[in-house]
């Protein structure tokens, strides 16, 4: 028992030893923002595009394409920019190729940014898949090893070697996959000349998704003042109605410095002031950051501004930055999932970005849309399957308090030699790239470091040993997963996770067509894993594959019937557990995604519940019913409205 009048004071001693118990990385990738210090070009649109289709690939750095104009080296076709370019044109064998692509865009810059010495000219690649290397008017600024997150190259120096000159971008991307790589793959070559012609090759791959490449997003420069702002890091918690901010701001160009940091409300006032590189910040009357369906003003954000001064012997540099704050807690028990101290239950989707023409490439109007179809279904998180999604999709979700699991390109590790130590390096190395970008969203409750790997291989639990507690020690203050497979027993990764994420697929890759044996299977899954480990369990997939249209009674694979009959015996289990130890369910998949060619896959995988195109399937209308009531039953409200259009929640 703790006395009366000291749990304040017990509570914020505990603060301050979470506080310090460990350090998020402070070296960054701050988001681009303009201020009215920096200012931000984009470079989206048509780029000249050549693929390198020389035997061995190599023909673009033996003649130093990026020497010259690309158009000077030999064809060139327009390329839009953010996309992937295997769907873009009628060239099967461009769909499909392996090896480096070349884009080039040339821009005119505004004087000032050529004139100033005391501005700095920062080029930023949002993702480039696979390997990339950058180059401005032929001098090689920028080398990057693996897709889905940013890269950049301050280029200032570059453009004022001779300023009448354009700004000259080439950007080289090679989208072959090894066992090194995340995720890895192979190349294969076949050597049978009487079944194949000189030099074929294959691209062969563990994971269930097309291998889509290219420049997946925005490309831009920007600027910053010479002495700028490089980080900053947000930890938040609270204590009864006051919300606490630790922050620590990263700065270089500038030995000494003097800052003013402001917390600001929605209405823009300031709450909450500070002169100190790092320190706390007090917010009375907080605002918590909720999630969707969790609280009738979900999406809080704070605004946290910070302005530097600092000064040199030839000029002063003023850089104002601005970052978006959610004051939340995330923790774990042993059988629940705790957001501000409350439960809070998965009821979402695992999703891909992935859609017709631009393949993985950043497109605006299927963003908005599939976050109206996510507030539609009543569903309250995702997990970005199978690698880190665009910035700013999160920024999308901390706005509109949809809470993510952010997962790392870990998926289809299945072979021994991936668990090597040079593998391990990389998938340190991108904790470290992923963790850095995504660390301040209030969004993003927990870190998943892997799906489906091969975990019964004898280096797997020393391989995820190491990753798992690197990745804690990145940031102590969100709990880590990695999805597992439904076979408990071979299991390596799941002692040293926080929470159990657990695939599994009853009656379609197991007992396909039997139905009847879900409950069992399930149940017996359940008890198997938290007896085992006594740690809170997700579904983080299940489904089964339906071809929009057809249909079946009684119901048949791949039939939108035999899709619903499989979520309905699902759920009945769920029910059952979530009142003891599973803490969420998400549904694989939210609509239907492209893959590689193969006999079980027709143009791609069906399970999703919205089509390629986002139309509803029966599954849809299922899984909304059951949303919306959980939501209602979740948060125990005394009264809610519960509309047919998804979009009135109200708590009285």
């Amino acid at each position: 028992m703790v006395p009366p009048g000291k749990a304040g004071l017990l509570g914020l001693l505990c603060l301050l030893a979470v506080f310090d118990s460990g350090c998020l990385l402070d070296n960054g990738m701050l988001f681009p923002r303009e201020s009215s210090s920096r200012e931000l070009k984009e470079l989206n649109g048509l780029w000249s595009f050549r693929a390198d289709r020389s035997p061995n690939r190599k023909q673009g750095f033996e003649r130093a394409w990026y020497k010259q104009r690309l158009a000077e080296t030999g064809p060139v076709i327009e390329m839009p920019v953010p996309a992937s370019y295997n769907d873009i044109t009628q060239d099967a064998t461009l769909r499909n190729f392996i090896g480096w692509v070349w884009y080039e865009r040339e821009v005119v810059l505004p004087a000032r940014w050529l004139a100033d010495e005391t501005t700095r000219v920062v080029l930023r690649v949002g993702s480039a898949h696979y390997y990339a290397m950058g180059w401005v008017n032929g001098v090689k600024v920028l080398e990057h090893n693996g897709g889905h997150l940013p890269f950049e190259a301050e280029i200032s120096r570059i453009i004022r070697k001779d300023p009448t000159m354009p700004c000259r971008i080439t950007i080289a991307v090679n989208n072959t996959l090894s066992l090194e790589t995340l995720p890895p793959g192979i190349i294969k070559y076949m050597d049978d000349r009487t079944q194949y012609p000189d030099g074929y090759f294959v691209q062969s791959i563990f994971f269930d998704f097309f291998n889509y490449a290219g420049i997946h997003r925005p490309v831009l420069l920007y600027t910053t003042p010479k002495a700028y702002v490089n980080d900053i890091t947000v930890v938040t918690d609270f204590l009864d109605d006051i919300g606490f901010v630790k922050y620590t701001i990263s700065v270089k160009g500038a030995v000494t410095a003097n800052m003013k940091v402001s917390l600001m409300d929605k209405s823009g006032k300031s709450v909450a002031c500070s002169n100190e590189q790092t320190g706390v910040l007090k917010v009375a009357n907080v605002q918590l950051w909720w999630p969707y369906l969790m609280h009738d003003n979900p999406g809080y954000l704070y605004s946290l501004e910070v302005r530097l001064m600092a000064a040199d012997e030839r000029a002063t540099h003023e850089d104002v930055y601005t970052l978006p704050v959610g004051i939340r807690t995330v923790k774990v028990t042993s059988t629940q999932f705790l957001i501000n101290n409350k439960p809070f239950y998965f009821h979402g989707v695992n999703k891909h970005e992935d859609s017709d023409i631009r393949g993985k490439g950043l497109d605006w109007p299927l963003v908005v849309k599939d976050f109206n179809l996510l507030k539609w279904l009543g569903a309250n998180s995702f997990r970005t399957s199978h690698y880190p999604y665009a910035e700013e999709i999160l920024q999308m979700c901390d706005r509109h308090g949809i809470v993510v699991i952010d997962e790392c390109p870990g998926v289809g590790i299945k072979d021994i030699r991936s668990f090597g130590n040079n593998s391990l390096g990389h998938h340190l190395d991108v904790m470290d790239e992923l963790v850095r970008r995504d660390k301040n969203h209030p969004s993003v409750v927990m870190w998943s470091v892997a799906n489906e790997p091969a975990a019964e291989m004898p280096p797997a639990e020393f391989y995820f040993k190491i990753l798992i507690r690197h990745t804690k020690g990145l940031d102590p203050t969100r709990p880590v997963t990695y999805i597992t497979a439904s076979n408990f027993a071979r299991d390596k990764g799941a002692p040293y996770v926080d929470v159990l994420c657990v695939n599994s697929y009853f009656s379609w890759y197991h007992d396909p067509g039997h139905t009847e044996v879900i409950p069992i299977q399930l149940n017996t899954q359940f008890e198997n894993w938290y007896g085992k480990y006594q740690k809170p369990i997700i579904q983080s997939e299940y489904g089964a594959d339906a071809v929009s249209g057809l249909h079946s009674d009684p119901p048949m694979m791949f039939t939108e019937e035999y899709q619903k009959v499989v979520l309905q015996n699902y759920h009945d289990v769920f029910d059952q557990k979530r009142k003891q130890y599973v803490v969420g369910e998400l549904i694989w998949n939210f609509a239907d995604f492209m893959t590689a060619q193969g006999l079980i896959r027709v143009v791609g995988n069906k399970k999703g519940i919205f089509t390629r195109q986002r139309q509803p399937k029966a599954a849809a209308f299922l899984l909304k019913d059951r949303y919306w009531r959980l939501a209602n039953e979740t948060v125990h409200l005394a009264k809610a409205l519960y509309c047919t259009e998804g979009t009135a929640f109200t708590a009285v």
